[in-house]
């Protein structure tokens, strides 16, 4: 049986007294794009901050590729937290885009995508700055390598943030709402990088309200809610009619967001 890309066992997270996940079990295949929807405040983004251990689990426990992430199972069942080199290497294997693309503003694009190549891996210039084109290739975005930020569209700043991500060779790529902040057209071309990319067999995880999106491309629909997972499934058990109430509740407020194909 094939491993897990990611295996979410029992995750609580707490923010002092505010519980906010509950108890979540999740796997999230190998190779596979898996699409986490649901309402503002539902949980989404903070499990997927946990996952790139971006937050740390109050209790429970992450597996990337089969490897414990932050904490092991220890005496007593109590999780033991691991090495700092350990948990590195493991969230290695780990890219993740934000809502915001965070990019510097004083380097061009090449220069923010080969940056960390540089900087954290210790790459040449002229290899990280060859990978850095690759990646700007792949994402459409290769003759615009030596513009700057102010000079890129919202879209673009976004794809340069996905080939900045991407050129660090992740084995799973974690998208947190990358299109919120952008227009419906330029909301496409990013899109468009992202069916690219599970074309490619890609492990996805993406928290996203492109219920569209989440439809014709992703293979496992999350639905949370309130800090809980409803239900996980393939698309065809998830949007097919008879739906789970509370779904079809939720979807209802999302028809001009792409979702009019599943009424």
């Amino acid at each position: 049986m094939t491993t897990p890309a990611i295996s979410v066992k029992g995750l609580i997270k707490r923010f002092g007294e505010v519980e906010v996940l509950h108890g979540i079990d999740l796997e999230i295949p190998q190779g596979q794009v898996s699409c986490m929807i649901g309402p503002s405040g539902s949980g989404k983004s903070t499990l997927l901050r946990c996952m790139a251990f971006l937050e740390e689990a109050t209790e429970g426990l992450i597996y990337i590729n089969g490897e414990p992430l932050g904490f092991a199972p220890g005496p007593q069942g109590k999780p033991v937290r691991l090495p700092a080199a350990r948990i590195r290497a493991v969230r290695s294997q780990i890219g993740m885009v934000f809502q915001q693309f965070n990019l510097w503003p004083h380097m061009t694009a090449l220069g923010n995508v080969s940056e960390a190549l540089k900087t954290v891996h210790g790459v040449r210039k002229s290899e990280a700055e060859e990978r850095a084109m690759l990646q700007l290739k792949k994402v459409g975005l290769a003759e615009r390598a030596g513009h700057y930020p102010s000079q890129l569209s919202g879209g673009q700043q976004q794809r340069v943030a996905i080939a900045r991500a991407l050129a660090l060779e992740p084995k799973i790529m974690l998208f947190d709402e990358p299109t919120s902040s952008l227009d419906p057209e330029l909301t496409g071309e990013v899109l468009n990088v992202m069916r690219s990319l599970a074309a490619d067999g890609m492990t996805m995880v993406v928290v996203s309200h492109e219920i569209g999106f989440a439809a014709s491309v992703g293979q496992q629909i999350a639905f949370l809610e309130q800090g809980r997972l409803v239900f996980a499934g393939p698309p065809r058990d998830v949007f097919n009619k008879p739906r789970h109430p509370r779904l079809d509740q939720f979807l209802d407020t999302y028809l001009d967001r792409g979702a009019a194909m599943l009424a």
